[in-house]
């Protein structure tokens, strides 16, 4: 799977970004995909997944500030990241499973077992 993320930049604290992950090749109806993240410094964070069924998870850094959906008529998945914090500047990865079975969804919806990653985009928020 090839997965390719974009969106990201500089924006000021509570500023707002949407990131985006096209997975060219893919149907991403039939994916279960996801967001982590790395700061400098930090071990990687798990942020949101959104499972090839439709249901969505969230780790704690975004819960209450940042929505993953996806557009399946442009094979796009999003992050909509509102009321940015300085401590969400990290480098942002798009992920995905191709197993639609239910262990490894379940996995993935508690931010474990992604097998592929794209390249990062890079999330600068600035105070």
């Amino acid at each position: 799977v090839q997965l390719q993320a974009s969106g990201g930049g500089l924006v000021q604290a509570g500023g707002s970004l949407r990131l985006s992950c096209a997975a060219p090749g893919s149907i991403i109806s039939s994916l279960t995909m996801g967001w982590f993240r790395r700061a400098p410094g930090k071990e990687r964070e798990f942020v949101a997944a959104l499972s090839w069924s439709g249901r969505t998870s969230y780790g704690d850094p975004a819960k209450g500030r940042f929505t993953i959906s996806r557009d399946t008529t442009e094979n796009t998945m999003y992050l909509q990241m509102n009321s940015l914090k300085v401590e969400d500047t990290a480098l942002y990865y798009c992920v995905a499973i191709t197993s639609t079975g239910s262990l490894a969804t379940a996995q993935a919806m508690r931010g474990r077992g992604f097998d592929h990653w794209g390249p990062g985009t890079q999330v600068t928020v600035s105070s």
